[in-house]
Parts: C-alpha cells; structure tokens; sequence
C-alpha cells in the first residue's frame, strides 16, 4: 500500500474524530482558526518586507540629508 493513501486515510479518520468529539462546529471553527493564522502569517510577512524596503529606503535619504546638510553648514559658517 502506498504511503500517500496511508496518510490519506489517517487524515480522514482524525476529522472523523474530531466531528466525533467536538462535534462538526467545534470541527470547523478549528480549520476557520488555522486558516486565519495561516492568513495572519502571510500578511506577517508582507508587513516585515514592506518594513525592510522603507528601512533601507529611509537610510538613504538619511545619508543623503546629512551630506547637504554639511555642505550646507560649511558654506554658512564662511
């Protein structure tokens, strides 16, 4: 027997138990609640590399500041 169909089957027999425990509602609230994480992560991430883009964009504008603010001082002071 192949293992996939032993894995199918194993995952058919844990919802059978969970619809036996918790009931079907108490079933499908936990796959709403896994299926929100797995949304939650997703936008997690989007968040953590639109920070990255503006931290680094912040730095160069940053540098590029602080350069003609120099310049500008030294030519004030003369």
């Amino acid at each position: 027997m192949p293992f996939y169909l032993f894995e199918f089957y194993a995952l058919i027999v844990i919802v059978m138990l969970m619809i036996a425990y918790a009931g079907f509602e108490g079933t499908m609230r936990v796959f709403v609640y896994i299926e929100l994480q797995i949304k939650y992560a997703y936008i997690k991430f989007i968040m953590w590399r639109m920070g990255r883009k503006l931290k680094r964009q912040l730095d160069i504008d940053t540098e590029k500041f602080l350069k003609e603010y120099d310049v500008k001082r030294k030519s004030n002071k003369d």
